[in-house]
């Protein structure tokens, strides 16, 4: 709590979070998502799944995501941190670095598609999530940041694909998210739009 001498700049403060989270748009590799978007709409074209994993913000998005895509692109799409009953029992029995693996083991299919959205590229149970879906027939996307200066992560050594935001702060990395969701889904709509 700040005291009656303390200052705070609120603009000041704005403008750098709004300088950093531009930079950061800007430096988004139009290809990289163009990749993106191809496995999506090759995923739906072959009546396969799309399976988000995360954790914390990063675990919101795939459930927003994953409302948008499969009801405004049609795609069959699982946020596979909405089941928490699923996913505190497989914590509980085997441990929090293996939830997405036993809820994959359920649900993936050989052809779907799984995104883990990790801001440190480091998170094992994603990282798990995502050899465990490669080792069974599954492409993998990581989505992923900066943070704290780390770089992508382990995450690279996971994926078919990866999405990196070039910013150090989790909050940016969360909006990108986000973003990334909605040029997906809009980019489609589009499309669709034009058949």
């Amino acid at each position: 709590m700040m005291d009656e001498n303390t200052s705070f700049d609120g603009a000041g403060f704005l403008h750098s979070y709004i300088l950093d989270l531009k930079s950061a748009l800007d430096a988004i590799d139009e290809d990289t998502v163009a990749t993106l978007l191809r496995m999506v709409l090759d995923t739906r074209s072959t009546d396969g799944s799309i399976h988000f994993l995360g954790n914390g913000g990063s675990a919101a998005t795939p459930s927003h995501s994953a409302g948008d895509w499969s009801k405004e692109i049609g795609v069959r799409t699982i946020a596979h941190t909405d089941n928490t009953a699923m996913m505190t029992a497989f914590a509980n029995d085997h441990g929090y670095d293996q939830i997405f693996i036993g809820s994959l083991r359920t649900f993936l299919r050989p052809g779907d598609l799984v995104i883990g959205f990790s801001g440190s590229g480091n998170s094992p149970n994603v990282i798990n999530g995502l050899e465990y879906a490669r080792a069974n027939g599954g492409r993998t996307v990581g989505v992923t940041g900066n943070l704290n200066g780390a770089g992508a992560g382990r995450i690279t050594e996971y994926v078919d694909h990866l999405v990196h935001f070039e910013t150090e702060s989790m909050e940016r990395i969360e909006d990108l998210q986000l973003v990334l969701n909605h040029i997906v889904k809009e980019s489609i709509k589009a499309m669709d739009a034009l058949e």
